[in-house]
């Protein structure tokens, strides 16, 4: 992996740099490189923070999938605003992204969903996500009874599945350096529906 030039990270649209970056995670061989950390705090403040895999990004925002009825998704229906954390070990890269996060389409949520294999699809009807259950078996018996119920046929997208986008108000770049004095360069948008609207700024590590 190269070194990335410090004015490499300074520039009008963060979404190239990190697609930059993200493709070079994808070329340098790294397993699942869209696995990230996603936090989310229910209406009292209180955090709680899992991995997800991001699914798609562009300007308008970074996807991932999951049950409505979660955790997760039962918090950002009451508190839309999340952050998210990708680390690449192997380049001794950091990307922070902070945002209000939104459902994306039924027609993505359905499209994406078509393009999982057959047992994760069957596996989003028979788990009730974050809900307690009486046992493993009970959980192998709804997998089941959701195989016997859609035998011989395509396995539509349960409704309470589906997919957020984080929209992007804050984007911080982070390169690992030598005596912990890192480089670190936050993007801050100050104008909505401008691909151009960010204030760059280097922070000190």
């Amino acid at each position: 992996m190269r070194a990335v030039k410090t004015n490499e990270m300074i520039g009008q649209n963060p979404f190239l740099l990190f697609r930059q970056w993200y493709r070079e995670a994808v070329d340098a061989g790294i397993p699942e490189p869209g696995t990230m950390t996603l936090a989310t705090a229910d209406t009292e403040g209180r955090p709680s923070a899992r991995t997800v895999l991001l699914k798609d990004f562009d300007e308008k925002g970074f996807v991932f999938f999951t049950n409505y009825r979660s955790r997760k998704g039962l918090q950002l229906e009451r508190n839309p605003r999340a952050a998210l954390v990708i680390y690449w070990q192997h380049s001794g890269r950091q990307v922070r992204i902070e945002g209000r996060v939104e459902k994306v389409t039924a027609g993505e949520s359905d499209r994406y969903f078509a393009t999982r294999p057959r047992g994760s699809q069957l596996g989003a009807w028979a788990s009730e996500q974050s809900s307690t259950i009486p046992s493993r078996e009970s959980l192998e018996r709804s997998l089941r009874e959701r195989e016997l119920e859609f035998r011989d046929r395509e396995v539509p997208r349960p409704p309470h599945w589906g997919g957020y986008r984080l929209i992007p108000e804050r984007m911080e770049f982070w390169v690992e350096r030598e005596d912990r004095l890192h480089d670190r360069v936050v993007y801050e948008r100050f104008s909505k529906g401008d691909p151009e609207g960010w204030i760059c700024r280097r922070m000190a590590p």
